[in-house]
């Protein structure tokens, strides 16, 4: 496991300390699979909230299994990515809460380093290390809002403020977002970190990316069930619908209009293409995104 800590951590010292400063918020969907990954750290954590968004593969009676210290909060159905941590965030009495996709992994020490460098930038309202795929390429999980200026140059090379960090792994000082609030329910799935990330700039509180943390992130490995092509679909449906409404929220509903009038034209283009190279996973999840796109009503 990457980190940028050599020495080995130490149980006892991991039950208490730094990390009984912070919770750790998992948000589930058929993830038991990702479970015993997560064992490492969570096991050595206090404070433990499991958010599952109506499991069928047993990942909550998994999670209670595994970490009896934990809240595990059965909603019985999916209440999205966001909606789901805002719940468990709800329950956070620690200063910092730290929010983990089940499909990233990070050691004690690592998130120790995070904390250390929060205490050492009061200033910082999140805090996120650098994603890097399992064989340790670093992932782009970083930028400055869209809406400003497109991404150039080189990576951080040390603690850099930012305008956005990936949703995947972020710590979150509790007392930055009284007056900013978590996240917008509006998003159901994917844009909810985009847009928690541009109210906090927009707020000017601090976004810090910690390049010499590492996180493992298996990419799109946080779902599995029996059906893998129903999955594929609602990523596809829910990304072309938030998409909108991003779009809507921070520019226009015309803009948001003139948007989808385009990717539908592309869309609809592409899916025979992509059924003549068939791809049963592609397909289902570019059929999902035409689905999204025909059925999108502005919001809010």
């Amino acid at each position: 496991m990457p980190s940028s800590h050599d020495v080995s951590p130490d149980p006892a010292r991991l039950s208490g300390g730094a990390l009984a400063a912070v919770t750790i918020i998992v948000v589930t969907r058929e993830s038991a699979h990702c479970l015993p990954a997560l064992n490492t750290l969570l096991s050595r954590c206090p404070n433990v909230i499991v958010s599952d968004n109506g499991s069928a593969d047993g990942t909550a009676a998994s999670a209670r299994r595994l970490w009896p210290h934990a809240i595990v909060l059965d909603h019985g159905r999916n209440l999205g990515f966001g909606a789901a941590n805002n719940r468990a965030l709800a329950r956070v009495q620690t200063p910092f809460a730290f929010l983990l996709n089940p499909d990233c992994e990070i050691d004690g020490p690592g998130l120790e380093a995070l904390l250390a460098t929060a205490a050492a930038m009061p200033q910082a309202a999140v805090l996120a290390p650098q994603l890097v795929s399992a064989s340790g390429k670093p992932e782009i999980n970083y930028r400055f809002p869209q809406t400003w200026w497109a991404p150039r140059g080189p990576g951080a090379s040390g603690p850099t403020c930012v305008g956005f960090v990936c949703g995947a792994a972020m710590l979150l000082r509790m007392a930055s977002f009284r007056e900013v609030g978590f996240f917008d329910e509006q998003f159901f799935l994917y844009y909810e970190d985009d847009d928690l990330c541009l109210r906090l700039f927009n707020a000017k509180q601090n976004i810090v990316v910690v390049p010499a943390v590492l996180a493992i992130h298996h990419s799109r490995g946080s779902v599995r069930g029996a059906s893998p092509w129903r999955h594929e679909y609602a990523r596809g449906f829910h990304h072309a619908q938030s998409k909108l409404q991003f779009a809507t929220k921070y520019r226009s509903r015309e803009e948001a209009q003139r948007l989808r009038r385009w990717l539908l034209v592309t869309t609809t283009l592409g899916l025979p293409l992509r059924a003549i190279v068939f791809s049963p996973k592609l397909l289902a999840r570019m059929f999902g995104r035409w689905r999204g796109l025909i059925g999108w009503r502005a919001r809010g």
